[in-house]
């Protein structure tokens, strides 16, 4: 986006992944978003430039963005919650060694906060005279609407150090994005602040979503419809309408991690309470996951082994190929784990990716695809067909994990008419029309709405 509203900077994307910056220069891009292909191919060869001679650009730079993946630890000090460092450690290094002239290196990874003080110590132990600032600036784009969001961002936020070196570093980028981005909303503050509003707005999104989602549970034990009372509260204008969408559970690269990493530095900090406070946000996630697997069990006569059933949907949300933390690997964990069959579909998913997500360990998907360990996984249990009708023949249930358009649209009748009978549908996403598909003769649960018959009978949950 900085190429493309920015003809006069030259933009060169490194990464030590040769296959992925091949991706990158071929005509098939390594990501789905939508309108991304127009801007890359606007600017690739103009002022935009994708390269694996990392230590070159880097030495030719003034301003380095960090972008490197900061995942979760899974071992030692902190191990479930902090971020591991070691990708950004190593890129600081390499920064400081190749450096030959003064450089604004600028955290653009959602990192712990005070993670620019040990970067900042790294630089400047290794700088051989030379002067570094660095900066945060964190992301604020949604996946599905990334363009868009860069296009047209609600607030960019600048942090840097209050010194006048500092303050001069921060006009350098602000004059970057000032080229499209309006003055009033460029934002700068300290460091710290940017670093944490980061970490503070996923929060607050996150537990929005559980929120609701903790409403779904009492909607369904009530006969309330989630719906109804989400549209309800969101007309409140100090609440407002968005991320009040009840669902199987969110999902994507930074809710559960940010939030997991917040709690960490709570820990740290001595502030216990507020750590369990925001890692009750993550725990009604995990459980709206579970109870979702309960009750495709209990409605289908308290067994799913040798059923087949539809998975619709892998992604974490529509509009992107991103399987990260998607509801979808646990929900198919616990069909598995009580030996289903499933078929799963989605439009922009490859069956590849399906298979890694599914035979992967927790939080391993944030490192490069060399260093993920693999568990083994239940592939002869699992099919990755290429079309929604093809996943649901013969199914006893279908399971929609991921709100794409295309699941409104579907033929029901003519998928009723392929599956065994009784029919199933777990809408995780509230995106069928209920009364319809009862119509058709589904048997239908939908997060959040007031229960058939059927499922009404059935105990909410069996015990575990």
């Amino acid at each position: 986006m900085i190429a493309f509203k920015c003809p006069d900077i030259e933009v060169v994307v490194v990464d030590i992944s040769v296959a992925r910056i091949n991706a990158w220069n071929s005509d098939r891009l390594p990501i789905f978003e939508p309108g991304l292909e127009d801007v890359v191919k606007g600017c690739r060869g103009r002022n935009l430039f994708f390269s694996y001679d990392v230590e070159k650009h880097v030495a030719a730079a003034d301003i380095v963005f960090v972008s490197v993946n900061t995942p979760t630890k899974t071992r030692g000090l902190g191990a479930g919650k902090a971020a591991d460092l070691t990708y950004w450690e190593s890129a600081a290094r390499m920064i400081a060694d190749v450096s030959k002239s003064d450089k604004i290196v600028v955290e653009k990874s959602t990192v712990p906060v005070k993670t620019a003080e040990a970067i900042e110590k790294i630089l400047t132990h290794n700088n051989k005279g030379i002067n570094f600032q660095i900066l945060s600036n964190p992301e604020f784009l949604a996946e599905g609407t990334a363009i868009e969001d860069l296009a047209k961002p609600d607030r960019v936020l600048i942090g840097g150090r209050e010194t006048p070196e500092g303050q001069k570093a921060i006009e350098a980028l602000k004059a970057v994005y000032a080229h499209w981005v309006p003055e009033e909303n460029i934002i700068t503050m300290n460091l710290w602040s940017a670093e944490l509003s980061k970490l503070a707005a996923n929060a607050i999104l996150a537990q929005r979503i559980s929120s609701i989602n903790a409403m779904s549970a009492l909607c369904e034990a009530t006969g309330a419809d989630v719906s109804e009372v989400a549209y309800a509260v969101g007309k409140d204008s100090r609440i407002g309408p968005k991320f009040l969408n009840a669902s199987v559970g969110f999902g994507g690269s930074c809710f559960q991690k940010d939030i997991l990493n917040l709690v960490y530095i709570c820990e740290c900090n001595g502030l216990t309470e507020v750590a369990n406070y925001w890692k009750q946000v993550v725990q009604i996630n995990d459980y709206q996951k579970s109870r979702f697997v309960k009750r495709v069990v209990s409605s289908m006569f308290n067994t799913v082994s040798g059923k087949k059933i539809a998975i619709l949907g892998f992604a974490f949300k529509k509009d992107t190929g991103d399987t990260r933390e998607t509801a979808a690997i646990d929900v198919c964990h616990g069909l598995l784990g009580d030996n289903a069959k499933i078929s799963i579909y989605d439009p922009q998913v490859t069956a590849d990716q399906i298979m890694r997500d599914l035979a992967m360990n927790k939080f391993d998907w944030d490192h490069p695809q060399h260093l993920q360990p693999m568990s083994p996984t239940a592939a002869k249990k699992v099919d990755v067909v290429w079309d929604a009708y093809e996943a649901t023949k013969n199914a006893h249930g279908v399971c929609i994990l991921t709100e794409w358009d295309e699941f409104k649209k579907l033929d029901y009748k003519k998928v009723y008419d392929g599956m065994q009978k009784p029919a199933f549908i777990f809408d995780g996403r509230n995106v069928i029309n209920v009364e319809e598909l009862r119509k058709i003769g589904f048997i239908v649960y939908s997060v959040g709405k007031p229960l058939d018959p059927w499922v009404k009978d059935l105990p909410a949950a069996p015990p575990s």
